[in-house]
């Protein structure tokens, strides 16, 4: 496991985190007997700091995008890939009801 991927699990656990800590507050605030206007600015900041770290692990974790140009090398059919590509295949007869 990379670092890429285990900073996208601790972003996750931030935001349950923040989702308890709300939870918790909103709890508390009907103990009280108060109005719940919105979560403390310290959930808050753990939102924002939990999104950013998911965000960043899910544009690094993948890895590199591959070319989508047509001429590009990355792009070749490999024989199987072919076969599927024509319509020699034996999906022609279950679409057509041949056979």
């Amino acid at each position: 496991m990379g670092l890429g991927f285990m900073i996208g699990v601790f972003g996750v656990l931030i935001l349950s985190h923040a989702a308890y800590s709300t939870i918790q507050y909103r709890g508390l605030l009907k103990i009280m007997e108060e109005e719940f206007s919105g979560p403390p600015m310290n959930v808050v900041l753990e939102l924002l700091l939990g999104f950013f770290f998911c965000i960043w692990a899910a544009l690094t974790v993948p890895g590199n995008f591959l070319s989508i140009h047509p001429e590009s090398e990355e792009n070749r059919l490999s024989e199987v890939d072919a076969v599927f590509h024509s319509y020699k295949f034996g999906g022609k007869k279950a679409y057509l009801g041949e056979g």
